[in-house]
């Protein structure tokens, strides 16, 4: 990579994977400089600064901020939440990359993407990805897929009661998923590599499992009987809209959806094990490792 310090958006981590705290975590490992962009200055920022990285406050959607956290930055690991304001944020940190002289930026976006993708925030995220190469900043593109956090969100939702609900009707419907870990390694190993072509993509899905392999793995682990209980799309979103915000609603919907009437043939990629440097994560050994994360388990 070029010589200089690394922008971390995101890097206070959010309610799923926590990429960007994890992708911090792993260049700091490699003594790589970081800049780490928070919203807010908090316990979170405080352990950042612990780790060395040079923390600074920062606002997707404010280009100003954006300008200011870029400046004299070499490369950039961009990841949005799943909210409204991606193509705003988009054109702001691709204005200021370009300005300052960025020569990689590496998003984390998802597996699909395409003008006629099933949801509103896949297309943006196609249009997001033009943006970005066509500012001539070295962008490249890790591609994940549904994260293991996701799934255990949902199992959180009604597991106190013995019952895993989501509305992805028969349980062999299979599911690409991933470790958020995982996509962490593999962003921080482009973040770093030698030579990264413009445009180049990195597919990664961790394992291929059907419902009914995710509620076998959850009540294995957790030692204690889950069913399955599929539920309409309406009655997911409306208990949803409780736990996350009206954007990543529709979106999951449609995602969910897509599964369930669309079901395609998902290989397991080699990205993880050739850039990660290790074996995906399986789902089992997530659930194991994040036992008291699971509701009824411990703190949440």
């Amino acid at each position: 990579m070029a010589d200089g310090t690394v922008l971390v958006t995101g890097a206070a981590g959010g309610l799923q994977g926590k990429t960007g705290r994890r992708v911090t975590e792993l260049l700091r490992e490699r003594d790589v400089p970081v800049r780490a962009m928070v919203r807010t200055l908090d316990d979170r920022a405080e352990y950042l600064r612990g780790l060395g990285a040079d923390v600074v406050v920062g606002d997707f959607l404010d280009f100003q901020s954006v300008e200011k956290a870029v400046d004299g930055i070499s490369a950039v690991y961009f990841a949005y939440p799943v909210q409204q304001g991606l193509l705003d944020a988009t054109v702001n940190m691709a204005v200021a990359a370009r300005n300052s002289g960025v020569m990689r930026l590496i998003d984390m976006v998802m597996l699909v993407s395409s003008p006629d993708a099933p949801t509103a925030r896949l297309r943006e995220n196609y249009l997001s990805e033009q943006v970005f190469e066509w500012a001539g900043i070295g962008a490249a593109h890790v591609r994940a897929t549904v994260f293991y956090e996701n799934i255990r969100s949902m199992a959180n939702a009604t597991i106190a009661a013995g019952v895993f609900m989501a509305p992805f009707g028969d349980d062999s419907t299979p599911l690409p998923l991933v470790a958020a870990d995982d996509v962490a390694r593999v962003a921080a190993a482009v973040l770093t590599a030698a030579d990264v072509p413009a445009g180049n993509s990195y597919s990664v899905i961790g394992q291929v499992l059907t419902v009914q392999e995710i509620v076998a793995a959850i009540a294995r682990g957790l030692g204690r009987e889950v069913a399955y209980q599929d539920v309409s799309d309406e009655a997911w979103a409306e208990a949803a809209s409780s736990r996350i915000n009206a954007h990543a609603v529709a979106h999951l919907s449609k995602l969910w959806a897509t599964f369930r009437t669309h079901p395609v043939q998902y290989e397991v990629t080699d990205t993880i094990e050739k850039l990660g440097g290790r074996k995906p994560m399986t789902f089992a050994e997530f659930v194991a490792a994040e036992k008291l994360t699971f509701r009824g388990q411990g703190a949440n």
